[in-house]
C-alpha cells in the first residue's frame, strides 16, 4: 500500500513513471466516491482500464474480434506484471492474486483467438519491455500448452511459468538491465543470475507450484547442454522448461530493443528452426504449428511481384494466411493496401518466400496488420 512520499521516492527509484490510484481503497476519500483509475501506459491504443470480468472463454471468434478486448487485456497484464516485479525489486512479499487473475484473462484471450494477444504483445516500448515481455511470454505458454494438449492444470502453470519467469531481473541494476549497448562479459555473468535469483524469489511463495519455480530456474537450458544455469541437457529439462526456451527467445527476438531492431515473426521461427541443439524439436514443432509459419505481421513476397503483410491465420492451412498486399516489386512503389485470402480458392496467388524486415524497414507494417481494412 502507498502511505507516503517515501514510498513514492522508492517506486520512483524503480523506474515506475506511472500509477494507477483505486480510490475506493484510499484513506483519504469517502468510500461513497467511485473509484477513478488515473492514467496509466497503454498497450496498442488500448485504454488503460480497472479490473475486468474474466471474459467468455468461447472458440471461433476472429482475430480482429478479439484484438480489442487483447487490447485491454494487455493494459491490464502489464500494469500487474509492474506491480509484481516491483514489490520483487523492493524486497517486499510477492502477492500472486493479481497473477493469478492476470493468467486466467490471457488464457480466455488466447482460448478465443490465440493470434490477437499473441502478436499484440510484440509491440513493446522500452519502457514497456520487461513488463510486456513476461506478458507475451505467458500468452505463448498457454497457447503452446493448448497446442500439446496438455491438461488445464499444466495449462495454468504454463501461463504462470511465462508470466513470472524474468523475475528474477528485478535483481539486476537498471544500468545493465536497460543498457542501450551490448553487454560486456562481467554485465552478462549478473544477468545470467537472474533464474536462480527469480527462483529463490517464487520459493518463498508457497503457493507457487514447484514446475513453475523450474521453469523459471531452466527457461535457459538448452538440448545440448551448453545452456545455463544447469547445463542440463535434453530430457534432464522439465517440459515446461524446454517450452519456456522456446517462446522465451521467439519473443525476445521478434522485439525492438535499444541496441537491436526486432527480426520479422517469420524470419525469426526460420532462424531458430536452424539452432541446432537448442530447442526441442517437437516442441518447437508444435510452436509453429501455434503461431503459424508466417505470423502475423510477417512480411513476404507474392508470386505476382507484391509485397504484403500477414494480417490473420487460416486455421487448418498455415501456408495460406490472409495477407494484406500494400507495394509493387514491379513499380517499387506502394500500392494501394487490400486484402487477400490466400486459402481462397478463386485466388491464384501463393507467398514465395519471407522478406526481412531490416531490409525493407517499412515504418508502418504493425499499423497494416492492426487495420480491419
Amino acid at each position: 500500500m502507498l502511505e507516503d512520499q517515501d514510498e513514492l521516492d522508492k517506486l520512483r527509484s524503480c523506474g515506475i513513471k506511472t500509477v494507477s490510484i483505486d480510490l475506493s481503497q484510499s484513506k483519504l476519500v469517502s468510500p461513497a466516491i467511485s473509484p477513478v483509475p488515473q492514467k496509466v501506459e497503454s498497450i496498442g491504443g488500448a485504454p488503460p482500464f480497472a479490473k475486468q470480468p474474466i471474459a467468455s472463454t468461447s472458440t471461433n471468434i476472429s482475430f480482429r474480434e478479439e484484438l480489442k478486448q487483447a487490447r485491454r487485456t494487455c493494459s491490464m497484464a502489464m500494469r500487474e506484471v509492474s506491480t509484481l516485479f516491483s514489490q520483487a525489486r523492493m524486497g517486499k512479499a510477492i502477492s500472486m492474486d493479481g497473477a493469478e487473475d492476470t493468467v486466467k484473462q490471457i488464457r480466455g484471450s488466447v482460448s478465443r483467438n490465440p493470434q490477437a494477444l499473441i502478436t499484440l504483445a510484440r509491440l513493446k516500448t522500452a519502457d514497456s519491455y520487461t513488463y510486456m515481455h513476461s506478458v507475451a511470454v505467458c500468452a505463448l505458454m498457454i497457447a503452446l500448452a493448448k497446442e500439446l494438449k496438455l491438461n488445464d492444470r499444466m495449462v495454468e502453470n504454463a501461463g504462470r511459468a511465462g508470466l513470472m519467469h524474468d523475475v528474477g531481473k528485478m535483481m539486476v541494476p537498471d544500468k545493465i538491465l536497460n543498457k542501450p549497448d551490448r553487454l560486456t562479459s562481467e554485465e552478462f555473468a549478473i544477468i545470467r543470475e537472474h533464474p536462480e535469483r527469480g527462483a529463490e524469489l517464487l520459493g518463498q511463495i508457497e503457493t507457487i507450484p514447484a514446475e513453475v519455480i523450474d521453469a523459471c530456474r531452466h527457461h535457459h537450458e538448452k538440448m545440448d547442454g551448453t545452456g545455463y544455469p544447469g547445463k542440463q541437457k535434453g530430457k534432464e529439462i522439465s517440459l515446461l522448461s524446454r517450452m519456456a526456451a522456446v517462446c522465451d527467445v521467439y519473443d525476445a527476438i521478434t522485439s525492438d530493443r535499444p541496441y537491436k531492431k526486432g527480426w520479422g515473426p517469420a524470419e525469426s521461427l526460420q532462424r531458430m528452426a536452424s539452432w541446432e541443439g537448442h530447442f526441442d524439436k517437437k516442441i518447437f514443432q508444435a510452436f509453429v504449428k501455434t503461431v503459424g509459419i508466417y505470423p502475423v505481421g510477417s512480411l513476404v513476397r507474392l508470386k505476382s511481384q507484391h509485397l504484403a503483410v500477414v494480417v490473420e491465420q487460416n486455421e487448418g492451412n498455415l501456408v495460406s494466411p490472409v495477407v494484406k498486399i500494400f507495394f509493387s516489386l514491379r513499380s517499387d512503389l506502394p500500392v494501394k493496401p487490400r486484402l487477400l485470402d490466400l486459402a481462397n480458392k478463386n485466388n491464384s496467388d501463393t507467398i514465395v518466400g519471407r522478406e526481412s524486415h531490416s531490409k525493407w524497414n517499412f515504418p508502418y507494417l504493425d499499423e497494416l496488420w492492426q487495420e480491419s481494412t
